[in-house]
């Protein structure tokens, strides 16, 4: 049978072709054909075809027009229309329809309508009247679509406090139209506020005339430190607004980020998570917990569309026909303590060179303050990969004392030189202390102690002892945290410079915080960016009570007796120095850390991690330390 229907296909598909035009001068009812023409009006102006939808109307001109208008009141929308009952009578018909508009990063306006509908010579057509976009929209209107955002939900410290208030600030820049000096204003602009002055001339001339060219800035208590030495440039201007800051500039930015206008990037990732929920000048979150918690702190923007008349006779300027109001965020709870991150800044400011202060919560690995001075690159704090020098000998220790015949009093060898495969390691200032006690050759940071004792542990033995502290972690953060490496498969001159923190050894600031606070409490946890927020990882499992037992008393000793002796009057103290080279010259050049615990301070208990780059000694980051628990009280 499939056989003989093929041959009869040609002749059967030539009779259907006879037919069509039949068919088609009674296709349907009536009803049939005022609900294709509506369709097809509706489908080309959701498509765009504004043209071809307004040849579909009664007239053309006055309909694409009116279509056009309403493109550029609701710039960006899509139109899904829904077509409903249809009612003819003679010559002329109603088809109700439903509007749905998804706004561009707005929530969807949806309306019920009706189009009439005219029989014409040879179609239906709709009639053109502005009812067609809106029932409410007379002759000689438009609308007016006006987008809001919701005032930004905090990001709070630990009490609840917000961390981000209003802020008056000062845009320094040049009006282009008023320069009568280029060179002269930008060094004048270069001088009293650290900026290039080459920059600010290639700005400025690449600028068209009587733009804003912006050159930095400032708060206003900045701006009034300054404002005698550039108030009266010629070409400078001041123009202020109102920002969404922190309560300073560097206050535990790594962490939190900042809030800006929404860049490029923001508004793409924005539309990839499907519907976008920003529009450019939205004051969104540009970094850190602002950028991660972007959603949960804007909330969900509304608007309000407005009949705009073009007559002002009709009465109807502004009248608002439709809105949505805006959903409030909700805010995000950090475990920063306002007055230890006050503390912490003051401390990383007294460095010119790059420096870190992070401080931990014992027990709950709670971050309490991040802070890096001006000159340091303030990811730094959470995702640096530094080599940590002799801090590294609290996990050596670790591992020595878990592996059983050393006591802090087990007598050990300190020389001034060990030889490993033929490569000599020193101690720092030559030191040779003969046969000492471990205390004493931890406290006073023998490299060649430990040299020696961590040649004899079992390869990994290192990478073990890390991990126990939660070194190498896989961690699940809002905003990274770097969580160290130490390799598994070194020997040789390759284990010994591991031992030392050297070799591949690396670690952040913060993860060398955390190691910290591990030991202080027994109970090392995952790290904690927000309260309540979901785990960062399993918590390590620790190195067990016995080696902390062991271990703790050797930290003691480096404050009391050894090298971190500055900070003996600072309360029960507990700690690690650590100097770490880094780099091809010659000598080398060397990171200075200092890593340890304060138990019982005016903060509670607390551990923390200093972080001085190219500082050259452990002394430096010992003296942040101690005006970092000065400034606690």
């Amino acid at each position: 049978m499939e056989s003989v229907r093929t041959r009869r296909a040609p002749a059967l598909l030539a009779s259907l072709l006879i037919a069509l035009p039949a068919l088609a001068a009674c296709s349907g009812s009536a009803e049939d054909d005022v609900r294709a023409a509506a369709t097809a009006f509706l489908d080309d102006w959701a498509a765009g075809r504004t043209a071809s939808a307004a040849r579909a109307t009664t007239d053309a001109g006055a309909a694409g027009a009116l279509l056009e208008q309403t493109a550029a009141d609701l710039p960006d929308a899509v139109l899904s229309p829904e077509v409903g009952a249809v009612n003819v009578k003679d010559d002329a018909a109603t088809v109700q329809w439903t509007a749905t508009w998804d706004l561009a990063a707005a929530p969807d306006w949806a309306y019920e309508a009706e189009l009439q509908l005219r029989k014409g010579d040879e179609a239906w057509q709709v009639v053109a009247e502005p009812t067609v976009v809106h029932p409410e929209l007379a002759r000689g209107q438009h609308l007016e679509l006006s987008r809001t955002l919701p005032a930004r939900a905090p990001i709070t410290d630990a009490e609840g406090t917000p961390l981000f208030t209003p802020t008056e600030v000062v845009n320094v820049g040049v009006d282009t139209s008023t320069v009568t000096d280029l060179p002269a204003l930008a060094a004048g602009l270069a001088a009293a506020l650290d900026v290039s002055a080459d920059k600010i001339v290639a700005n400025v001339q690449a600028a068209p005339a009587g733009q804003f060219v912006p050159v930095i800035t400032l708060r206003r208590p900045q701006f009034e430190a300054v404002r005698g030495r550039i108030f009266d440039l010629p070409g400078a201007v001041f123009p202020t607004e109102t920002r969404l800051l922190a309560p300073s500039p560097r206050f535990a930015s790594a962490l939190l980020g900042r809030v800006g206008e929404a860049t490029a990037e923001v508004l793409e990732e924005s539309q990839e998570e499907g519907s976008p929920r920003y529009a450019a000048g939205d004051q969104v979150g540009l970094s850190g917990l602002q950028r991660a918690f972007q959603e949960q702190l804007t909330g969900a923007p509304g608007f309000t569309v407005s009949v705009i008349s073009t007559d002002e006779a009709t009465g109807d300027e502004g009248r608002e026909i439709a809105a949505v109001e805006p959903e409030p965020g909700t805010p995000v709870k950090t475990p920063l303590v306002t007055a230890v991150q006050t503390a912490a800044e003051s401390a990383a400011a007294t460095q010119t060179l790059p420096t870190h202060v992070v401080v931990v919560r014992p027990g709950t690995g709670e971050i309490l303050a991040v802070s890096s001075n001006g000159a340091a690159n303030a990811g730094n704090a959470l995702t640096g990969r530094f080599p940590p020098g002799s801090s590294m000998k609290v996990m050596t220790a670790t591992a020595l004392l878990s592996a059983g015949g050393l006591t802090p009093a087990t007598p050990v060898p300190c020389p001034a030189t060990t030889t490993v495969e033929g490569r000599e390691f020193t101690n720092a200032h030559d030191l040779d202390l003969g046969t000492v006690a471990l205390t004493e050759a931890f406290a006073q940071s023998c490299n060649t102690t430990f040299i020696q004792a961590a040649l004899e542990l079992p390869d990994g033995a290192l990478t073990e002892a890390a991990a126990s502290y939660g070194v190498g972690s896989d961690w699940t953060l809002p905003v990274g945290i770097f969580s160290g490496e130490v390799p598994g498969d070194s020997t040789g001159t390759g284990k010994a410079a591991d031992a030392i923190g050297q070799g591949r050894v690396l670690m952040s600031p913060a993860q060398l915080a955390l190691v910290a606070a591990g030991v202080a409490s027994g109970t090392p946890a995952a790290p904690v960016e927000v309260v309540g927020g979901d785990p960062a990882g399993k918590a390590p499992p620790g190195p067990g009570q016995e080696v902390l037992d062991a271990l703790r008393p050797l930290m003691r000793a480096v404050v009391t007796s050894g090298t971190g002796a500055a900070l003996a009057d600072r309360g029960e103290v507990y700690g690690k120095t650590g100097t770490a080279e880094y780099g091809s010259n010659t000598p080398p050049d060397a990171h200075g850390w200092f890593m340890g615990y304060q138990l019982g301070g005016p903060a509670g208990d607390i551990a923390f991690a200093v972080l001085v780059e190219g500082g050259q000694s452990s002394s430096v980051a010992v003296d942040v330390t101690d005006v970092f628990l000065g400034a606690l009280g």
